[in-house]
């Protein structure tokens, strides 16, 4: 059954007819590839992997039994390979986004989401960060021990889910025959705006006209959400402020770059007030 009438416009139609990929009881040897290679695939966004870059030692205990698919998954994200491709040349906003993708198989739904996970990598390092994700509630009840991840939100179930989901995945999803290393713009976030706005894209199939969403400038991650009823007065018209030398709580000591800060005019002063606490200058403030 396809995901959508629009399955082949979108590059979504090869997981309308692929299983979900479960490592069973007393597995053969060519069913314990599969499940590799599907790890290989979800986790490292698609990307092709060279024999010299596999996790031979791991891959070894998950054929012996002594490793369970899920420690497989948490192996590979942990492994200087992720990093290399989705870690060290990423602004960090991009990685956590790239780690819902890969991990729990949707988009982040709102900016709670990456603030939290800029503290706990900030507070606790990148193996906490990524244990916090494959440990998750929500990695349990989709995947379990034995299941591969898989991109949840391209078929809508209703489950654990938020209908963003599925708008804000294409995002990310760029069709079946794309790498997240592939992409212009791979080192900037994707939904930095559209989570500071909490607002919704369109969706744009890949090689339409009109393809390739653009992204925010690279740098620039908007760290700031609001909500309430928006009115047509000046009181609800919404300010774009770049910031620099922002550094406070919420961001990595090790990352400082220019911030985006989307905040409606009732809340401007505050928000002034607060990045002069935190040391930055405000570069500029754009009307929307």
């Amino acid at each position: 059954m396809a995901i959508t009438t629009a399955a082949s416009r979108l590059g979504t139609a090869a997981f309308s007819e692929t299983s979900i990929v479960e490592l069973r009881p007393n597995a053969t040897r060519e069913d314990i590839d599969n499940v590799i290679r599907a790890v290989y695939r979800q986790v490292l966004g698609n990307i092709h992997v060279m024999k010299s870059e596999r996790l031979v030692g791991d891959e070894s205990l998950l054929r012996n039994g002594k490793l369970t698919v899920q420690n497989f998954v948490r192996q590979v994200a942990k492994s200087d390979l992720y990093k290399t491709k989705f870690f060290y040349n990423n602004f960090q906003n991009r990685t956590i986004e790239l780690n819902y993708k890969h991990l729990l198989g949707r988009a982040p739904y709102d900016e709670s989401e990456i603030i939290y996970h800029l503290d706990l990598y900030q507070n606790q390092g990148y193996n906490a960060d990524i244990d916090s994700y494959i440990d998750s509630v929500e990695y349990q009840q989709n995947f379990g021990e034995n299941i591969v991840p898989y991109y949840r939100d391209l078929e809508t179930t209703g489950v654990g889910q938020r209908t963003v989901g599925f708008t804000r995945l294409f995002k990310l999803y760029r069709g079946y025959s794309s790498s997240d290393t592939a992409l212009s713009t791979a080192g900037a976030p994707r939904l930095a705006t559209e989570l500071g706005r909490n607002s919704v894209t369109a969706i744009v199939a890949p090689g339409g006209s009109g393809a390739g969403y653009q992204a925010s400038a690279k740098g620039v991650t908007s760290t700031s959400t609001f909500g309430g009823v928006i009115n047509s007065g000046r009181e609800a018209r919404l300010y774009r402020l770049e910031v620099t030398g922002l550094f406070g709580a919420g961001y990595p000591s090790t990352r400082r770059v220019n911030q985006e800060f989307i905040v409606p005019y009732d809340q401007l002063t505050n928000q002034y007030q607060r990045i002069l606490r935190q040391g930055g200058k405000i570069a500029s403030v754009t009307p929307l």
